[in-house]
C-alpha cells in the first residue's frame, strides 16, 4: 500500500536552525521525527512512501538512503548496536521523492502524489512533522476502507480554546470510533464550528483532524478544481469536503496521542513524552 508524507515547508517557527535542518529531521531521541513517520507507516502496512520535499531538504534523502562506507566502519570497529540501528532505518519501505517547486499548500503538495498513486485505489496521507504515540489510527482507517470503501481521516478531541487553529468535522457514529461526516471546517470559531454525535444522538466535544489521512484516488480530482486560498494555497480541506459531498467520507478516532513537532515547544513537550512513556489520549 502507498503512502504520501508531505515534508515541504518552511519550519518557520524553527528558524534559525530550520535554515540548515529540516524541521522533519528534528531529533526525537536517536530517531528524526520523520523517521517515526515512516516507521508508523511501514508498521501499518504503507511501505511504498513518497516524501514530497522542497529543495534544501536533501539531509531527509540522506537519512534515509543507506551508506555503505559508514556500515563498514561500524562493522570493522565492532560497533554492532550503532550498525544495527544504522541499518534499521526505513526497513521494509521503498521511498520514493518529488520535489513541491512553490510552497502552494498542503492541497498542492498531496496533489504531486497523483502519478505515483495511480492505479492503487487509496493511499494514506501522513503529515511529516507530526508523530503519533500509544498506537497508529491508521490500522483503523485501513479496516474502514476495506469495510465501507470510504475514505477517513484521524480525529482526536480539541479544547474549545483551540478549535480556531484546526479543521474540525461534525457528523454522527455508525459505530463507536467511527463517524461519518457531515460538515467539516478549516479554523472555525468556537461557535460556527460543527460537532460531531455517538451512537445514541449525544454531542461529543469538538473533534479536529490529527494529521493521518486515507483517500481514495478520487481526492486529486477534488484537488485539481480547488480555488486557491490564502496565500495563493491549495487547501486539503476544501478538497476533502467535495469529497465527503459527493462519496462520503469517515472520521476515525483512537486510543494514541498526536504529537505536534511544528513547533520548537512541540519538540520538547513531545521528547518527553516519548522519553516518559506517557500515552494518554491528548486534548490538542
Amino acid at each position: 500500500m502507498k503512502a504520501v508524507i508531505p515534508a515541504a515547508g518552511f519550519g518557520t517557527r524553527f528558524l534559525p536552525v530550520s535554515k540548515a535542518v529540516p524541521k522533519e529531521m528534528m531529533p526525537l531521541g536517536d530517531r528524526p521525527v520523520i523517521g517515526c513517520v515512516v516507521e508508523e507507516a511501514v508498521s501499518a502496512g504503507f511501505d511504498e512512501i513518497l516524501i514530497v520535499l522542497a529543495r534544501g531538504k536533501e539531509a531527509i534523502i540522506e537519512y534515509f538512503t543507506p551508506d555503505p562506507a559508514l556500515e563498514r566502519h561500524l562493522e570493522a570497529s565492532g560497533k554492532h548496536e550503532a550498525l544495527a540501528a544504522v541499518r534499521s532505518i526505513a526497513r521494509g519501505a521503498r521511498i520514493h521523492y518529488i520535489y513541491q517547486p512553490e510552497m502552494r499548500g498542503l492541497g498542492d503538495a498531496v496533489a504531486l502524489a497523483r502519478d505515483f498513486v495511480c492505479g492503487s485505489g487509496s493511499f494514506a496521507v501522513l503529515l511529516g512533522d507530526t508523530v503519533m504515540h500509544g498506537g497508529s489510527p491508521l490500522p483503523a482507517m485501513a479496516d474502514a476502507w476495506k469495510e465501507r470503501g470510504l475514505g477517513s481521516v484521524a480525529l482526536e478531541t480539541c479544547r474549545e480554546d483551540r478549535v480556531s487553529r484546526y479543521g474540525i468535522a461534525g457528523g454522527r457514529a455508525v459505530e463507536p470510533g467511527t463517524f461519518e461526516l457531515s460538515c467539516i471546517v478549516e479554523k472555525p470559531a468556537p461557535a460556527d464550528a460543527p460537532r460531531l454525535t455517538d451512537t445514541s444522538g449525544n454531542q461529543l466535544p469538538f473533534h479536529a483532524f490529527a494529521a493521518r489521512y486515507l483517500f481514495p484516488e478520487k481526492i486529486f480530482d477534488f484537488l485539481a478544481s480547488a480555488k486557491p486560498g490564502r496565500n495563493g494555497e491549495i487547501q486539503l480541506t476544501d478538497a476533502m469536503d467535495g469529497l465527503r459531498a459527493e462519496a462520503g467520507l469517515l472520521g476515525v478516532t483512537w486510543g494514541g496521542r498526536r504529537l505536534d513537532i511544528g513547533n520548537p515547544r512541540g519538540l520538547i513537550e513531545a521528547a518527553a513524552v516519548m522519553d516518559s512513556g506517557a500515552g494518554e489520549a491528548s486534548d490538542h
